[in-house]
């Protein structure tokens, strides 16, 4: 369907291609659902559901069926493309997503009952397509525009029923399985291929504009409706577009924050650094500590954690929100030096703080011992150790025996 290899994700659009509502659709209930007006901004939207989502939930003796409505409802209204289709078509206009825990088939029992009003009949979706988009933090960063072109099928002409299934996409075959045996199997129609109708395509080519909003995280889908191929009696599916974020030389980054990690020397450490880095937007920062300030190997904490700095609202936009950004870490790690030479050593004692005090001792009587490298995960493992079968041998053998008492 796509030429060229192109990736590609998901959008909004009307169900059944667009069309005017029906008179008594119903644009309302969503609103009541959550008790604001049909005006109400984003933020009364959401500050609406975290009240009565606290006041219904289950875990505090709320009604489980009211919460689902509540979280269904804010799902929607809570999305921009999701509030505009619902606001024009009701239910209907977002009965294809994927909603709460109940799925788009389920929101009209979830909300009407079942014995109100039910949900219009109309044909079920096509396949829709996902490919992915991979996308620099640059262009996650500062958002991005490109143009990308769909080649699909669209229905040429007038679709007939299908002679050979009659329109059912399947056909009964009855097979004989031995003297006075026969048996029934439904398989799909060979002439339709299980659509049940007969027709004719032609190739269309569309160049969609996809726009990477500012803050976009991984997985996150840019969704086309009713872009895919075309299919006779369903409605056409969708073109996703799926986010795939390409990991940085520099950047690491979680939600809205980046990390880096910085390798400074001990002198840096103790005596002070300064480095100049460029960020997503090309911005040139020169990174400098405070005079006088000390860079540890490790925090001050129970754990052994790495020394972490931070710079506020350096880190990544938030997506619906860029003006909100993240913050960006530092993590150091100091290098210190292999050795010193005997000159360098008698320095730093002038130098430093609480040089060390010689021990006085006799080295005839007492024995001088040095240190070597280890690995910590071998602690525990020193020694002789006996198989658990050996120890199990011994013991049957009468390594140790129970004292025995007696009397006289």
């Amino acid at each position: 369907m796509f030429g060229g290899g192109i990736p590609f994700g998901h959008f909004g659009g009307m169900p059944g291609g667009g069309g005017a509502p029906a008179e008594d659709v119903d644009t309302t209930k969503l609103y009541e659902t959550l008790e604001v007006d049909k005006s109400a901004s984003k933020k009364d939207i959401r500050k609406a559901y975290m009240k009565l989502s606290r006041t219904h939930h289950p875990d505090k003796g709320g009604d489980e069926h009211k919460f689902k409505e509540i979280s269904a409802a804010y799902e929607i209204l809570s999305d921009d493309n999701k509030r505009a289709q619902y606001d024009k078509y009701g239910l209907e206009g977002v009965s294809g997503d994927d909603v709460g825990a109940a799925g788009g088939e389920d929101l009209f029992s979830m909300f009407f009952g079942g014995g109100g009003r039910s949900r219009r009949a109309g044909p079920r979706k096509g396949p829709s397509v996902n490919h992915p988009l991979k996308v620099s933090l640059e262009d996650l960063y500062n958002g991005k525009t490109v143009k990308l072109a769909v080649n699909r099928k669209i229905i040429e002409g007038t679709p007939s029923e299908c002679t050979a299934c009659k329109g059912q996409g399947a056909v009964m075959e009855v097979r004989q399985l031995g003297p006075g045996m026969i048996t029934q199997m439904q398989r799909t129609c060979d002439q339709c291929k299980g659509q049940g109708m007969q027709c004719s395509f032609k190739s269309e080519r569309k160049v969609l504009e996809v726009h990477v909003e500012k803050g976009m995280m991984h997985n996150d889908r840019i969704s086309f409706r009713n872009m895919a191929d075309e299919v006779p009696k369903c409605e056409t599916g969708d073109v996703h577009f799926i986010i795939q974020e390409k990991d940085h030389e520099l950047f690491k980054r979680k939600g809205a924050d980046l990390l880096i990690v910085k390798e400074i020397s001990l002198n840096q450490a103790l005596c002070g650094f300064s480095w100049k880095m460029t960020h997503l937007d090309n911005r040139t920062l020169v990174i400098k500590s405070k005079p006088g300030e000390i860079i540890k190997p490790e925090m001050n904490t129970k754990e052994a954690l790495p020394y972490v700095k931070v710079l506020p609202d350096e880190g990544m936009p938030s997506k619906g929100n860029p003006f909100v950004k993240g913050n960006l870490y530092v993590m150091f790690r100091v290098q210190f030096p292999e050795t010193l030479s005997p000159e360098v050593v008698e320095q730093l004692k002038k130098l430093l703080p609480e040089p060390d005090v010689p021990e006085e001792y006799d080295p005839m009587e007492v024995e001088e011992v040095h240190l070597n490298e280890a690995d910590l995960r071998l602690f525990g493992k020193g020694g002789a150790h006996q198989s658990s079968s050996e120890a199990h041998d011994s013991d049957d053998e009468g390594g140790a025996q129970p004292v025995q008492c007696q009397q006289s």
